[in-house]
Formats: C-alpha cells, structure tokens, sequence
C-alpha cells in the first residue's frame, strides 16, 4: 500500500455512511429534528444500482445509474409506513442538474419496485382485466423513497433545489408542471440537531475546514484543538480528510497507531516553494507538540531532502515558531 495516499471522498464518505447508527442519526437530525424515529438497528443495505430502461412504443434506451448509499426500515414504521427506503448522495461539487439527477434515482427505486411486484401477475387469473394490463392491483402499495443530498463543498449552494429550478418557466404555468424538490444538507453551515458523537465531530470539523472566512493558519488551529478536545475517532477524521480531499500519511498512522489532524493539516496547507512547504510542516509539528527528531522525519519524508537540509531548515523556521 502506497505510504501516502489520497482517500477518494466518494469511497470514504460511502464507508463512513454505511453504518447503521451514523446513518439513522443523520436522517433524524434532518428529517424529524433530532428524534429518534428512525432506529439503526431496523436499518437494512439496500440495492444502490438503479439501472433501468426507459420504453416507448418501439424506442427503449438503458439508463444506468447507481447510488452512493440506501438503506431500508423493515422492522417498525416511520409515521405509520410499515417499510420505508432511505437514500443518500454525498456531493463534492455544486450540481446543477442535481434534482434531476434525484428524479432519476428515485424513479428507479419505484421502477424496480413496480417490476418485482409485476413478476406475480403472469396470468390474469383472480385479477380484474385492468389490474392485470397494469401488472399491479389497485390495493398494491410500494415502500415511499425519502434521499437526502449531502453537499461538501466550500461555496455556498448555488444551484436549484427542486426541477422547476432548472425551468424557464413563466409562473402562471408552474402549477400545470411537475415538480420534484429535493432534500439538501450543507456540511459547510446547517443546523442539525445530531446525537451520534462522531456525527457531531464530523460535521463540526467540516464547518472549521470549510469556513474560507478565515486564515489557513486560524482554520488549522481551530480544527487541531477541536479534534484534540474532543478526542476525535480516527475514522471521523480520515473521513474529514477524503470529504476534503486531503492526503493521509500513513506512515504517521503505522507508527502512532492513529490519525490526527496535525497530519491532515500538513497535506492541506497551499503549495508554493519547499521553503514554503517546510515552514508549514515546522509549524504545525511543534503546534502539535512534536519532537524535533519527528520533524526532522517528517520534512525528509515528505520534501525528499537530506537529514542535513531538513535540519537547515529546522534552524531557519523552527526558532522563529517557539
């Protein structure tokens, strides 16, 4: 495995997701503000591909598509809905077709709903003529899909939040057209109510790291004591680091047994001249507490220079930080 090694934000927010109790959490605090109505433990994976074909007299085109994450409640009802399907999306970037792009992904939930309960009707015996056209009865319900986007980003949202958004439409035609909103978190600024610790960890950080408000070096020190205060979890911050694109030095990982964001932050400072780059990597290692001997480690590491350049350049930026 490579020392230093990007964590793709898709493969890592997908990861983090994936567990039960972070997962129901985070649809509580959007949802149903903080309730809990949604319980980790009735949480089931569902099928993320939602390829179908799209038919139309002697026309058909496969349209393939597949989700970041779904989960379905079988086992006790939300509202009253005995069974009920949850997706999300995690963005990196504004989408400007996003609640298109939803439309589609929830169309196919319902579409292979609708093809695995027709499955049963191959004869129209027991079902009256129209029912059996339809290949659904009338009292055949399928299970509601409620998908949440979560936009990481750094800019505000700028894109629309509902298909009308995306129109050029006059507004004495809006009520005759159709339209399909969807559900936008921002990590960047929301007011969730969370009770998951590692939730509360993950999106605090991601508000400090993604405020451009402030310096890169007040961002740093708001994001290293926060993770320290709070004894952040490893994998809160490894995901931190992908949602932000940073890199992970695992060779600080294999040695201390564990992430901090004294790592992330070097990975995340701008890139300009080594002097540059060295000066950032003093800094943040005596923030940190780090030895001198570790820094020296880390700039011959990270900079691929001699024990003898990293030391000139302990003694250049190293007394100026203390």
């Amino acid at each position: 495995m490579a020392k230093v090694q990007d964590l793709k934000p898709d493969t890592v927010l997908k990861n983090y997701w994936s567990d039960n109790e972070q997962f129901a959490d985070l649809f509580n605090g959007v949802l149903f503000g903080g309730r809990q109505v949604i319980r980790p433990e009735e949480l089931e994976d569902g099928d993320t591909e939602e390829s179908s074909v799209l038919e139309h007299k002697g026309y058909a085109e496969s349209i393939k598509a597949s989700r970041d994450s779904i989960k379905v409640s079988r086992k006790s009802t939300v509202y009253g809905v005995e069974f009920v399907m949850f997706g999300m999306e995690s963005q990196e970037r504004i989408h400007y077709a996003m609640p298109m792009r939803v439309m589609g992904y929830d169309y196919g939930t319902y579409k292979k709903q609708y093809e695995s309960n027709a499955r049963q009707y191959k004869s129209a015996n027991g079902i009256q003529e129209d029912e059996y056209l339809s290949r659904m009865k009338k009292t055949d319900k399928f299970m509601p899909v409620i998908t949440i986007v979560v936009y990481y980003g750094e800019r505000p949202w700028d894109g629309a939040i509902s298909l009308h958004g995306m129109l050029d439409i006059p507004e004495e035609m809006k009520q005759f057209v159709n339209d399909y909103k969807m559900t936008l978190v921002e990590a960047r600024q929301n007011s969730l109510t969370l009770h998951n610790g590692n939730n509360m960890d993950f999106f605090n950080l991601l508000e400090i790291l993604l405020d451009k408000t402030k310096s890169l070096n007040e961002i740093r020190n708001r994001a290293i004591k926060y993770a320290k205060e709070h004894n952040v979890d490893k994998t809160v911050i490894m995901t931190v680091a992908g949602a932000t694109n940073c890199k992970i030095d695992y060779r600080v990982l294999d040695r201390k047994g564990d992430a901090d964001m004294c790592t992330v932050f070097e990975e995340t400072r701008a890139e300009g001249k080594l002097e540059g780059k060295a000066e950032g990597i003093i800094e943040t290692g005596l923030d940190c507490g780090l030895s001198e001997h570790d820094i020296l480690e880390r700039l011959q590491s990270k900079l691929k220079v001699s024990l003898q350049k990293a030391q000139e350049y302990f003694e250049m930026f190293g007394k100026q930080t203390v």
